[in-house]
């Protein structure tokens, strides 16, 4: 693969110059653990169908890593190749990408949620060599799935199942091939220069439009906004970081997977959110940091008062993906005495901003927070002039992580010759430099932290026989933040659609689950400008009004 990621050069030797990019690999950061602290515990994880865990120590992981990495060699996986996997926070996730860097090849990781429609996308436009799937997970035969899209995709040369027993097993293909055991063969894994301006990471974009975006970082990126963050919440090597959010997501993926082994610290996996497993974990392995949208921390602070548990070791909680309410701070803060962090960043840079722990818990339901060390704010007009304090417009960064530039899609890189990013969202800020997201440009929906590709979702309605006019708008949800509502004019002579009906029609469609919507409204008339624009903000509000009628 030809990486067309054309933001880096420019800025490279400002960045080395200033400190930011450290030019360091997660590659020397393991081998630093190994050397450090060899038999200590550094990756739990935690499978729920059959309630198991496996652990392994610094010195295991490297070694299970250059097994991996071996067998990828193998099937032909060379450096620059994509390597894509639709995989749970399972331990094979995190090695997967420890072996990637090995050998040089770049992890693309999918939302196990995704389904035909999106997975054929992607896998075609980053022409992934190797698709690496669970044989099932939640009831999803996904190993099924795979084998239908390779039919279509002509670059995908391997299927590796992890749960499989055949010859496509991800244990025959990349665990149990025994080539690690003659010392020559497993010398060639150091005859790839592997370096910190490699890209490293593929991820995609939620997607506001009805193509998902692919982002390009490299370990300098990715690495000078996880060290920050580290540092603003004083985060160390004694630091126990649970991930129940999806590592195959920016969050989970930085902070779950990369994050723990720059910290020598230990990470514990859990690949389906329960709450009442999730304290279990939290009170074994004695957790004391976590980061996942605002329905996590709902669920703990509710279900430690129905349980009469504590959580005596859980310091941080993290917030990101919309407003923390203010009730829900105070009742973390009284229920677990978690310190909650409010936070705001995007896929193409991680972390933008966070509140601090020192700050007043206010600060977490009032603010998203300060900009980290390496990251520049400014909110400016429709003209491109900067704004004063609370007067909100278009929120511009210019970060040392912003990646590397989307792949195949230069023209829609949204940073100007200066290196500033429109985030596309609305925000203002306060006379300390503190943040609030006040709204966004971009037509998205974000529920529990997944964001909605509307104009993708409308579109498929739109097939529909009976549909005229849809608009797909947020209504809020006390525990996922925000919910999907279809509002729906009916071609005239046609019938009724029912909700049920509406989601039949999008699944044949192979449209995700957690992007159809929870709620239908048939309207007469749609609002609408003079020139035929639908106004979604005035469908919002009559849909406020109805629920307080």
């Amino acid at each position: 693969m030809d990486f067309d990621a054309i933001l880096l050069p420019p800025r490279r030797e400002q960045m080395l110059d200033q400190g930011y990019w450290l030019n360091k690999t997660i590659l020397q950061s393991l081998n630093e653990a190994v050397h450090q602290y060899p038999d200590k515990v550094a990756l739990i994880s935690y499978k729920t169908e059959d309630k198991s865990e496996k652990s392994f120590t610094y010195r295991e992981m490297l070694h299970t890593a250059n097994k991996i990495a071996l067998g990828l060699k193998s099937l032909g996986i060379q450096k620059t190749d994509i390597v894509s996997c639709q995989l749970p926070n399972w331990w094979e996730f995190t090695l997967l990408y420890i072996a990637c860097r090995r050998i040089g090849a770049v992890l693309n990781p999918l939302m196990p949620i995704f389904r035909e429609r999106e997975l054929s996308f992607m896998l075609k436009h980053t022409e992934s060599k190797i698709f690496i799937v669970p044989k099932t997970f939640r009831k999803f035969e996904h190993e099924k799935l795979a084998y239908q899209l390779q039919n279509n995709i002509e670059s995908l040369e391997h299927i590796v199942v992890i749960g499989g027993d055949g010859d496509n097993s991800f244990e025959k293909l990349l665990l149990n091939h025994g080539l690690d055991h003659d010392l020559q063969i497993l010398n060639t894994l150091n005859d790839v220069t592997i370096t910190a301006d490699d890209i490293a990471q593929l991820v995609f974009t939620s997607g506001t439009t009805g193509e998902p975006k692919g982002v390009m970082h490299t370990a300098n990126t990715l690495f000078s906004n996880i060290i920050p963050y580290a540092k603003r919440l004083h985060l160390s090597k004694e630091d126990v970081i649970l991930m129940g959010s999806p590592m195959a997501h920016q969050t989970g993926f930085m902070y779950g997977l990369i994050m723990p082994v720059l910290l020598k610290a230990k990470a514990v996996l859990q690949d389906v959110w329960d709450v009442n497993i999730a304290i279990d974990l939290i009170n074994k392995h004695q957790v004391t940091f976590t980061m996942a949208s605002t329905p996590f921390l709902n669920d703990l602070s509710e279900a430690v008062v129905d349980t009469h548990q504590s959580l005596d070791s859980l310091k941080l909680f993290l917030c990101a993906g919309a407003p923390i309410p203010s009730t829900l701070v105070q009742k973390a803060r009284q229920n677990i005495g978690v310190k909650v962090i409010s936070a705001w960043g995007m896929t193409e840079c991680g972390a933008v901003t966070t509140t601090c722990p020192e700050d007043d818990d206010e600060r977490a339901f009032n603010t998203d927070g300060l900009p980290l060390p390496g990251v520049e704010v400014k909110i400016v007009d429709d003209r491109g002039e900067i704004l004063p304090a609370y007067q909100s417009g278009t929120l511009m960064i210019r970060s040392c992580s912003n990646f590397g530039g989307y792949l195949k899609r230069p023209h829609l890189n949204e940073t100007d010759k200066d290196d500033w990013f429109d985030t596309g969202d609305i925000a203002y800020i306060n006379e300390l430099g503190y943040i609030r997201i006040a709204g966004r440009k971009k037509d998205v929906i974000i529920r529990g932290g997944e964001n909605i590709p509307v104009s993708e979702v409308e579109s498929l309605i739109y097939l529909h026989p009976n549909v005229a006019t849809v608009a797909l708008v947020p209504y809020p949800d006390e525990r996922m933040g925000e919910k999907a509502c279809a509002v729906i004019k009916l071609k005239e002579g046609t019938s009724e659609i029912e909700l049920k009906d509406l989601i039949d029609f999008l699944k044949v469609h192979n449209l995700a689950n957690q992007y159809l919507p929870e709620r239908l409204e048939i309207w007469d008339e749609i609002p609408m400008t003079p020139s035929g624009k639908i106004q979604k903000f005035k469908i919002r509000d009559l849909l406020q009004q109805s629920e307080t009628v």
